[in-house]
């Protein structure tokens, strides 16, 4: 099988005969303070998914410095991010809507990336033209971790329980226009698309799930229903503890999900088993920097026996800060021990 066709058979739970597939998420630390580890891995094997250059006709007017370097970086919406050190990403210190803007009646300095939707779909169509890879989409909706670049976590917390007025309309114009990102990119031919929103801490969901259902998950609907009238799949990122609002990622029909299976246990994602893909990962808290190699064998297995079922895995991890490059190989190696059947 080419890799489009592994990752779409494994989704799909209907690999019988294939490896899982493979896919690698670098953080810019790996290639810049573990650069020979890093080029070790990353030429040590082929890798099953992808993304098509993408030429945006218009820039940001307000956008500047390097996200990943020391110092400040301000994104495409206008949030300024404070970074101490090189290789992640830094911290948004002063919100653009500060906390005595209890109604959000001032948004002059709040952006609306509108150039993400500049590029031409043919450009991306013969981008993708003769690709073996699976494609996914560069645009990724994140309508919760924006509002807290914007507005400020604690604050930010306080409007989901109070809910003014000039933030829900905010919240419904930041929704359309993420709405209008993901209908274009779902008339390209790329594969899959994405969204993303860290919704776990280390054990619990950040908010109650009850506000979560009510304001997010209609947004979530929309995304993945706009993929799945295009023929598209549809894959989110949440780090931390989600157990709570994985069901209702399956009741939406989310195709993967990639998030902390470890912060929860495989046994407890059992239940989930064949009803949608994990999309990674092995801890990267503990085991990849700390672990034994005994220990990242174990993992992957427990993985593998409490959610394999002709696919629904992608061996999938993050190479970040502390990870060692021999348990991110010895667990690619043992994903595909244990899946390759041919």
């Amino acid at each position: 099988m080419t890799s489009k066709e592994l990752v779409k058979a494994t989704l799909e739970f209907r690999n019988t005969d294939g490896r899982a597939p493979r896919e690698l998420w670098a953080l810019p630390w790996a290639w810049m303070f573990d650069t020979e580890n890093y080029h070790r891995v990353a030429n040590r094997y082929e890798w099953d998914t992808s993304g098509p250059a993408t030429v945006y006709h218009e820039g940001s007017t307000v956008e500047k410095g390097d996200p990943c370097e020391i110092g400040e970086y301000t994104d495409p919406w206008g949030c300024t991010f404070v970074n101490i050190h090189r290789g992640v990403i830094g911290e948004v210190k002063n919100p653009i809507v500060p906390a005595e803007d209890e109604d959000w009646e001032d948004l002059s300095r709040v952006v609306f990336p509108e150039y993400w939707l500049s590029f031409d779909i043919e450009q991306v169509n013969e981008a993708c033209k003769g690709s073996d890879k699976f494609l996914l989409a560069p645009a990724c909706p994140r309508p919760f971790e924006q509002l807290q670049f914007i507005r400020g976590t604690e604050n930010l917390y306080v409007d989901l329980m109070t809910r003014p007025k000039g933030f829900l309309e905010f919240v419904e114009k930041m929704h359309d226009f993420y709405c209008r990102l993901t209908e274009k990119w779902a008339q390209t031919d790329v594969d899959a698309l994405r969204f993303m929103d860290d919704w776990g801490a280390q054990k619990s969901l950040l908010i109650n799930p009850t506000v979560w259902r009510d304001i997010f998950k209609p947004m979530y609907k929309d995304y993945i229903d706009i993929a799945h009238k295009y023929g598209k799949k549809i894959f989110m990122h949440s780090d931390g503890y989600t157990l709570e609002i994985i069901p209702d990622l399956i009741e939406l029909g989310l195709d993967a999900l990639n998030t902390q299976i470890f912060c929860m246990g495989p046994e407890k994602l059992a239940p989930f088993k064949g009803k949608i893909t994990f999309w990674g990962e092995v801890c990267r808290q503990h085991l990849l920097p700390h672990g034994t190699k005994e220990d990242i064998v174990r993992a992957v297995q427990s993985v593998y026996d409490n959610l394999w079922d002709n696919g629904g895995c992608i061996a999938q991890c993050e190479y970040g800060p502390g990870a060692k490059a021999e348990n991110i190989i010895t667990m690619y190696d043992t994903w595909d021990k244990l899946t390759a059947k041919s």
